[in-house]
């Protein structure tokens, strides 16, 4: 099959750190990524020729903006589906495609489609703005503690919140929401699958994941996860067959929980790049923003195995720090072998704002390890 790569006009929605490692990968092809971001100093805007600075989320700002574009992926679900559906009708590939987008967004369809599909996940009950908390949480036949999750809008954290016991349902979310039954879990494990616009598809091996404990964001990932063969097995399985059902072009983060009595249930879905998979730019494998873009041009998926232990560690900004970035420690982390650093050219730092991550790569877990504890306790993301 001809390729050339120079007439290939990719639009990218969303220009954070995801898309400026994805337009990082495939620069080596000559690809060209152009992305819109309602943010003028978003990741992308000072590496990329082709930034535009305009809202995603806006029906004119996307068409427009897509009109002249063979194929648009993006980097955040929350974009403008109407325009998208628009610009698909009119001949222009759409990948992950919109109607698969736009069900995504809204976590109660992926609730209702773990239920249909028999794939193991936490019971719940829904509850609308109308409704009361008291009789549909009855129905459920659930029971304190819960996990109170917005419909709509969350993510890293937000639109989340455990409910112990009744004295915290004044603290309910006011918009439409639903409830689960609070995991009991052993660990958090996440698997990235990536499907091509040819049907090929394949996974790439399960994460372990453990969350800074004020600002529920990932503070490190090990790959591979640290959990059993037969559950890595079927975390995997789980994975493929979400993928292969939803029948979505790109890549799919099935984010789970490893629970306590030895069940599996998944969380949540992400179609894009992940965080979860950010390793995979210096473990040997083909990395995930480079395997997306293969996917969306239907071209021959890389490998997604590897034979190194890894480590991610995100770099969020220090909790009483806000302003003009410093990263302290750099150097010290640089001097040892296997540490590899990337940040993700935001000028500002706030409290635990994802700033940049470093990856740990090697054949030891134990040193694996030592090196991550040294890089939590050297690298500090502070400001002047």
């Amino acid at each position: 099959m001809g390729f050339n790569p120079l007439k290939i006009k990719i639009g990218v929605l969303g220009g954070g750190q995801l898309g400026k490692m994805m337009a990082q990968e495939v620069s080596k092809w000559d690809l060209n990524l152009h992305f819109l971001d309602p943010d003028s100093q978003a990741s992308c805007s000072t590496m990329s020729p082709n930034f535009t600075c305009g809202d995603f989320r806006d029906y004119d700002t996307v068409y427009k903006w897509g009109k002249d574009k063979d194929l648009i992926t993006i980097e955040i679900e929350s974009v403008n589906i109407e325009a998208l559906l628009h610009l698909e009708k009119e001949g222009v590939k759409v990948y992950p495609q919109p109607k698969l987008i736009r069900f995504i967004q809204d976590k109660t369809n992926q609730k209702k489609f773990f239920t249909e599909h028999n794939i193991p996940s936490a019971p719940y009950f829904t509850l609308c703005k109308n409704q009361e908390f008291r009789e549909s949480f009855e129905a459920s036949e659930l029971k304190f503690p819960l996990v109170q999750k917005l419909n709509k809008g969350g993510y890293d954290g937000k639109g989340v919140q455990v409910l112990n016991d009744e004295s915290e349902l004044k603290n309910l979310f006011k918009e439409d929401s639903f409830f689960e039954k609070k995991a009991e879990i052993i660990t958090e494990v996440s698997v990235i699958v990536v499907r091509s616009s040819n049907d090929e598809i394949k996974c790439y091996p399960s994460v372990s994941m453990d969350f800074h404990p004020t600002a529920n964001l990932v503070e490190y990932l090990v790959c591979p996860a640290q959990i059993p063969d037969e559950v890595d097995q079927k975390c995997r399985a789980i994975a493929l067959k979400i993928a292969s059902e939803l029948e979505i072009v790109g890549l799919l983060a099935v984010e789970m929980f490893y629970n306590k009595d030895g069940e599996i249930w998944v969380n949540e879905l992400a179609p894009r790049p992940h965080n979860s998979g950010h390793h995979t730019l210096d473990n040997g494998a083909v990395s995930q923003f480079e395997n997306h873009i293969r996917a969306i041009l239907g071209l021959p998926l890389g490998n997604t195995n590897f034979d190194k232990m890894a480590i991610m560690i995100n770099l969020l900004g220090e909790e009483n720090y806000s302003g003009e970035v410093i990263y302290n420690g750099i150097s010290e982390c640089l001097e040892q072998n296997g540490i590899y650093i990337h940040l993700y050219g935001k000028s500002i730092t706030k409290p635990f704002r994802k700033m940049g991550h470093a990856t740990i790569v090697g054949k030891d877990l134990s040193e694996c390890i030592e090196k991550a504890e040294f890089v939590k306790k050297t690298l500090k993301v502070v400001s002047k």
